[in-house]
């Protein structure tokens, strides 16, 4: 990672101002288009003094909840609206992936389309005719390219507009929720693109409400709640304090969100016991439902004694669903891991949430400390167990 910032945004706010109208009757309508009088202005203030700086070959991810601001941020970023305060620079050529597809017409096909996007991305007929075989293969379209847009779904439109928007020569990429549709593999594939950029040193500022993207491909990221940005730091942290905010409207407004048990208590983790043996480590757990909670989402997270993530799982990833469970009802969890564990201590967190993957249950930080005890030490968190195996004949004596 280099030290050069390439964007720098400095105390940006931004003010829409929404009119409205207060109209008794028919002849109103009329006259008060003529009178200022009736109407009513409201300004709602998107941003307020959001200040951040983005390093060059940085993957930097803006998360919060619906209206917080992420989008508009976004396009003051692009330069689709200007901020009312502040400023914002850039260094390098800039591709906003936000609303892909602008541009298209419906009335024409896929392949038409295709030709159409590529020359307001700047491409010459030539240079898409050479590009068109790898645009529709990464947009996995072949058998629809003869076909209107219009009977195109939404997805599918997506794919294509994907598919041109990344063949533009950009140092900065802005990437707004592209990736929502679209199944996983594609998702994968648009994914494996991005750690390609992050190799190239581009840069790439994403906006997501998938979590586990955000946690996976994002160096920092920002918290953005009420318009103006209320944590930074690295993706862990960010992401587990954007999961605590869907529980701050139901609990009790001097409750810290430092604290290391939190959740709605729909359901509680009642027992834990962990056992380590030399080739693995079992995990059980009981989970009480103290209201009726449907298909609890029930996982754990092993962290090193800096707070690194080591490994995790839950119980929708390796595709098991768990029953919905009525008041007062209880289930065992047994988790089974092989003891790849390098030698030394670790977390162990636990977590129970709503189907939805979002609300919160029970989320307990630091349940217990995991102790591995091996006859080597190595300067990893992992330690598989090599195997070593040396040629005798120019083994040294």
């Amino acid at each position: 990672m280099e030290d050069e910032v390439v964007i720098r945004v400095e105390n940006i706010y931004k003010d829409f101002i929404l009119p409205h109208e207060r109209t008794g009757s028919v002849k109103g309508v009329f006259t008060s288009m003529f009178s200022k009088a009736t109407r009513i202005k409201e300004k709602q203030h998107a941003l307020k003094d959001i200040s951040f700086e983005v390093k060059k070959g940085e993957f930097f991810g803006i998360v919060g909840r619906n209206g917080s601001g992420k989008s508009t941020l976004l396009k003051i970023l692009a330069s689709i609206y200007l901020p009312t305060k502040g400023k914002v620079y850039t260094s390098g050529k800039l591709v906003p992936f936000i609303e892909l597809g602008v541009g298209f017409n419906p009335e024409l096909t896929g392949r038409d389309n295709v030709y159409l996007n590529g020359a307001i991305l700047g491409f010459s007929k030539n240079e898409i005719a050479k590009l068109y075989d790898s645009i529709v293969e990464f947009a996995e379209l072949e058998r629809f390219m003869d076909q209107k847009l219009k009977n195109y779904s939404s997805g599918m439109q997506v794919r294509l507009a994907f598919s041109m928007a990344i063949r533009a020569n950009a140092d900065i990429l802005l990437i707004d929720e592209v990736l929502a549709v679209g199944d996983a593999d594609f998702q994968r594939k648009c994914f494996k693109y991005f750690k390609k950029l992050k190799k190239d040193n581009k840069t790439v500022v994403f906006v997501s409400h998938d979590m586990s993207a955000v946690r996976e491909y994002c160096d920092r990221a920002v918290l953005i709640n009420d318009s103006k940005i209320v944590a930074t730091g690295l993706p862990t942290a960010i992401t587990q304090k954007y999961t605590q905010l869907f529980m701050e409207q139901e609990q009790d407004s001097q409750q810290s969100t430092q604290q290391s048990r939190w959740g709605d208590g729909s359901a509680k983790i009642t027992n834990i016991n962990v056992k380590v043996e030399d080739n693995k480590i079992l995990i059980k757990q009981t989970i009480k439902a103290m209201t009726d909670i449907d298909h609890p989402v029930v996982g754990f997270r092993i962290r090193d004694m800096a707070g690194n993530e080591v490994t995790g799982t839950n119980n929708r990833i390796e595709k098991r669903r768990i029953k919905s469970l009525s008041k007062g009802q209880q289930i065992n969890i047994d988790w089974v891991l092989p003891n790849v564990l390098g030698d030394g201590e670790y977390y162990l967190d636990l977590t129970v949430m709503h189907d939805d993957a979002i609300g919160v249950a029970d989320w307990w930080d630091e349940t217990t400390v995991i102790k591995i005890r091996k006859d080597r030490h190595l300067p990893y968190n992992i330690d598989p167990g090599f195997k070593l195996i040396v040629d005798d004949e120019v083994q040294e004596n």
